[in-house]
């Protein structure tokens, strides 16, 4: 079998601004420029991809997938006024979904982060928190100052904790949605100190993990790690 030469490609899914909340009557695709810069820094090539693109096509030229941070997930039942939510557009949520599923039965490598974690979890039939203050009170703050930081305890001998190459670090945090139950096919690898579930990757051989936090925005070492190992997965698994 002949090995793709060059660097690998990472599709990197394209949020839809789709309330008019940088112009009105407008429709936006949008990305922190934070994931390209980590991706190119870690010898990959991103794709920024967005729903007008078919999802199998997608997972047919890319080497893996990047679901980045994005809007809240719709709640399944009433919550009280003061609990706030974003909701992804409907169309993004359902070209998200196409492409994880796509890309996933492709076997590419997968990292989801933040929103992507958690559409990781409903993938594969796990259970959100939808609001961690109001369904787990006793949890600490989850959102953080940007400069803020939050201990977590990895599962030794997790993909994680071996790209990480520790089992107790900082991470940032700014999400109010979280995860309760993982799903069967994924287990936790990644808990604050308050239980939150910070981390879940596949239980089967392959690169398939999504963190809760942004690392795309922390420090160089934890940022270069963490996709150093993605993208070394991306590149190893087209072979």
């Amino acid at each position: 079998m002949r090995v793709k030469a060059g660097p690998p490609t990472i599709a990197v899914a394209l949020g839809l601004d789709a309330a008019g909340r940088w112009r009105p009557g407008r429709r936006y695709h949008y990305l922190d420029a934070a994931y390209a810069e980590a991706l190119g820094d870690a010898g990959a090539i991103p794709l920024h991809v967005s729903r007008e693109a078919p999802a199998e096509a997608i997972a047919a030229l890319s080497d893996g997938l990047l679901v980045p941070g994005g809007d809240d997930f719709p709640p399944d039942r009433p919550y009280p006024p003061d609990v706030r939510f974003a909701p992804v557009p409907p169309e993004q949520l359902a070209f998200d979904a196409a492409l994880l599923e796509a890309c996933l039965a492709h076997a590419r490598p997968v990292l989801g982060i933040c929103y992507g974690m958690q559409l990781l979890v409903r993938h594969h039939g796990g259970r959100l928190l939808y609001d961690i203050a109001h369904d787990r009170p006793d949890a600490g703050p989850h959102q953080l100052e940007p400069e803020a930081r939050h201990d977590i305890a990895i599962e030794t001998g997790s993909r994680l904790a071996l790209a990480l190459g520790r089992e107790r670090c900082p991470v940032n945090s700014r999400h109010h949605q979280g995860v309760a139950e993982p799903g069967p096919g994924l287990r936790v690898c990644a808990r604050a100190d308050d239980g939150t579930i910070e981390a879940v990757e596949a239980e089967a051989t392959g690169f398939v993990l999504g963190v809760q936090w942004h690392p795309e925005s922390l420090e160089t070492e934890h940022r270069a790690r963490l996709f150093g190992a993605f993208v070394s997965a991306c590149r190893s698994a087209r072979r």
